[in-house]
């Protein structure tokens, strides 16, 4: 799967492209976690947009994938300036006129920041959102630096990400800094009013359901949960095919135009 490459806010980020089979759908941008990139989806995103015929672009944001590495460390608002910035920059280069937002967590808190401010989108899925700091988040990344510090994970990152060690105490730095406890953007859920699918894994070290219910509690429009069993905090990669299936639901729902045959 070939990569391309754009500049964006001044920075070279890969990208790739997968064409849509239907002209009336929306383009799914699929947002990574917080150690992702495009890789790293492997070839779900593929069979979403094979399953719908929808469009679709995956992109590792700066400091990941083969995009540029990180230069500084990051800022407490980076998911608030990469869904005001970076995101709207990259949509509007790349010709998209109607993005469905696909993010898995820190993607999915990016794509609720964006759609906060983009109302009148079609809908927003999220697989293991965070909208604020809990324990259980905190403990499960300090042992991840315990891991990396200790084990094989730099050589595996590496197969990812062009410079491991950056993008990963990127990530984890700013995570385990003492101001990030008071992250929280719940505010910005009111002003979201299009259709959101949530999935979520029960046995997810990185976050608990109190997520999905501030999430479903705070925001304007329908939101459906999805709870996965035997699922950690990747669902498209612990459940692929119970997530395909809620994800392919949901999109022929809120895109009449999508491909209504079975999933793939």
């Amino acid at each position: 799967m070939q990569s391309s490459f754009i500049t964006v806010q001044g920075r070279r980020l890969e990208y790739r492209r997968i064409a849509s089979e239907r002209p009336d759908t929306p383009t799914l941008v699929f947002l990574h976690e917080g150690l992702g990139s495009v890789s790293l989806w492997r070839d779900f995103p593929d069979r979403v947009a094979h399953a719908t015929g929808c469009g679709a672009v995956v992109y590792s944001r700066y400091g990941y994938g083969r995009s540029d590495p990180l230069q500084v460390p990051r800022t407490v608002d980076y998911m608030h300036r990469e869904a005001r910035e970076a995101l709207p920059e990259l949509i509007d280069k790349l010709g998209i006129v109607d993005p469905l937002l696909v993010g898995h967590s820190d993607g999915a808190s990016i794509a609720i920041l964006y759609a906060a401010a983009h109302p009148g989108m079609r809908g927003l899925v999220l697989e293991a959102p965070h909208v604020f700091v809990e324990e259980i988040s905190v403990t499960s990344i300090a042992a991840a630096r315990t891991a990396f510090e200790t084990s094989e994970m730099p050589e595996k990152l590496a197969r990812h990400h062009a410079d491991p060690r950056r993008t990963f105490y990127g990530w984890n730095d700013i995570w385990l800094h003492p101001d990030f406890l008071a992250w929280n953007i719940e505010a910005f859920l009111a002003a979201i009013t299009c259709p959101m699918l949530l999935i979520q894994g029960l046995d997810d070290e990185y976050g608990t359901l109190q997520q999905l219910d501030a999430i479903a509690r705070q925001a304007r429009g329908p939101v459906e949960v999805v709870k996965l069993e035997a699922c950690r905090h990747s669902p498209h990669r612990d459940q692929p095919d119970a997530t395909l299936a809620a994800m392919v639901r949901f999109i022929r729902r809120v895109a009449p135009g999508a491909i209504q045959a079975a999933a793939a």
